[in-house]
């Protein structure tokens, strides 16, 4: 028998025998075994499962020959289209209409560029000149004689204007003097923390540019703060006789809620902010707006301390280093052409000028208000770290000014700007007397401790509103961005060439 034959014989005999079976209880007269509905289902499932997976096999096959037919043609139709065009509608990547950003690496190269510009420059000046940097002499900026110290006896000094305002405060408080006199001492306090201070640096001989410049910032920043302490507490005494329930915040400042991030500080109101303990966290905080509550970090970061303070460290030794390395050698061989007038030197020396003193206002910057104020912060657990803004993407010049010293900013806007335009004045004007201060302060810090008056730094802050006017009107976008870096970068370099040939001029009588 056959293969074939062999396979099929058992199949036939089952079948034969379920027959026989079923006629073999039709023959005894016994009834079948009932089958449920389940055994049955399951019976033609098995048989359905058994005959389906050849079935499905081979439909799965045909179907997947089918469906990669059109593939292969599809496929084939692609490859001839890519070889007959190579070509379509579209912009160049440096185009505006392609809408492409992504400039990183011409970024990247931009910087290269510029390490590398700089690294040869720095190269030639050592060259040139050699080592220059002499820690001693950075020393004598600050003392003429070791024994004599004016400049630091000048800031223990200010604590008694200080204390002045707090007891003025006090005594306005209780109601033993009235609001006419207290504003007369107020006055006479803020005028003296001016006065004083410029008549000793005048006077006094032994002062040095440098420790003028510092003693009158010390108490340029204390006359901004206790006309700030005197203003707010002007106020709370306002609500107090108003018989408010609850002491509300000035417009500028947060509610206690939100401005206290500890319990270990609970809030105070007026008049139990007039403490010695609140004056003087007042005094050294990093901000010039007072309020009651401060917003409070809930501790100290060591970590972050530490970075702070190993910054500050570095970037001073490195502002010192790029000064008397790079800055004070270009500025000596700038003073010749300024005598001659030379015009064409002139601005080859200011050029020239202008990439050390950038650099050196950039560091400076970061120095200052990211180093030295955050460090100062995280010491008093002082929680408002907004010290500056995006100023680098200025793209007009009051954005610039409005975003690069945010404590001054808040000061002029909350003691200055917005109560005179309550009493009526246009923005215009506003903004053109928030100028004004700012050059009389400019002028302050400069003039004085060199002991001249030539008003370049008056004149180049108030340039600032026709420039302001100008850019705002005529510049905008990158335009006006890059106006705003140009005025950056050109502008301080002619007042400190001025002012350093005029220096040279009246204490030395010759620029050579």
């Amino acid at each position: 028998m056959s293969d074939r034959a062999e396979m099929r014989g058992p199949v036939s005999r089952r079948r034969r025998t379920t027959i026989s079976n079923g006629n073999k209880w039709h023959d005894t007269g016994e009834t079948p075994p009932q089958c449920s509905d389940k055994t049955k289902t399951n019976e033609v499932s098995g048989h359905a499962s058994v005959n389906g997976k050849a079935d499905g096999e081979m439909g799965k096959s045909e179907q997947l020959q089918l469906q990669n037919s059109p593939k292969k043609q599809r496929s084939v139709v692609e490859d001839f289209n890519e070889r007959l065009s190579c070509h379509v509608l579209q912009e160049s990547l440096l185009s505006s209409a392609s809408g492409y950003s992504n400039y990183r690496g011409i970024l990247n190269w931009c910087v290269v560029m510029l390490v590398l510009s700089n690294a040869r420059l720095f190269l030639e000046n050592i060259i040139k000149y050699g080592i220059l940097v002499d820690p001693i002499q950075v020393v004598s900026l600050f003392l003429k004689d070791p024994y004599s110290w004016p400049s630091a006896c000048l800031i223990i000094v200010s604590n008694v204007f200080i204390l002045a305002a707090l007891y003025t405060e006090r005594r306005l408080a209780v109601g033993t003097i009235s609001q006419m006199t207290g504003l007369i001492l107020h006055i006479c306090n803020l005028t003296s923390m001016l006065i004083f201070p410029a008549a000793t640096v005048l006077t006094v001989t032994s002062v040095t540019p440098v420790g003028g410049v510092l003693s009158l910032a010390t108490y340029t920043v204390l006359f901004l703060k206790m006309y700030s302490y005197q203003d707010t507490n002007r106020w709370c005494r306002e609500i107090r006789q108003a018989k408010a329930k609850r002491l509300t915040r000035s417009y500028s400042c947060p509610s206690v809620a939100q401005s206290n991030g500890s319990a270990v500080h609970p809030p105070v109101s007026y008049p139990g902010n007039l403490t010695h303990r609140d004056m003087y966290y007042f005094v050294c905080a990093p901000t010039l707006c007072y309020e009651l509550n401060f917003p409070r970090s809930p501790r100290i970061r060591k970590r972050f301390l530490m970075r702070r303070l190993f910054e500050m460290l570095f970037f001073m030794q490195l502002l010192v280093g790029l000064i008397q390395q790079w800055m004070v050698p270009t500025i000596q061989n700038s003073m010749k052409p300024f005598q001659e007038m030379d015009f064409s030197r002139m601005v080859e020396r200011l050029l020239k000028l202008a990439v050390p003193n950038h650099l050196i206002w950039l560091i400076f910057f970061y120095w200052f208000f990211h180093s030295t104020m955050n460090f100062v912060a995280e010491l008093m657990q002082f929680g408002d770290r907004e010290f500056y803004k995006d100023w680098w993407n200025s793209e007009s010049v009051t954005y610039f000014w409005a975003n690069w010293n945010i404590p001054v900013h808040k000061w002029c806007l909350r003691h200055f700007y917005k109560p005179v335009l309550r009493k009526g004045v246009n923005k215009l004007l506003a903004q053109t007397a928030v100028f004004l201060i700012s050059a009389f302060f400019h002028e302050y810090l400069v003039s004085i401790p060199l002991k001249m008056f030539r008003l370049w730094a008056f004149m180049g802050m108030m340039a600032q509103v026709p420039l302001a006017w100008f850019v705002g009107r005529f510049l905008t976008g990158n335009y006006g961005n890059a106006a705003v870096w140009i005025s950056l970068i050109i502008g301080q370099p002619v007042a400190v060439l001025m002012y350093v040939h005029d220096y040279y001029v009246i204490h030395h009588g010759t620029t050579t």
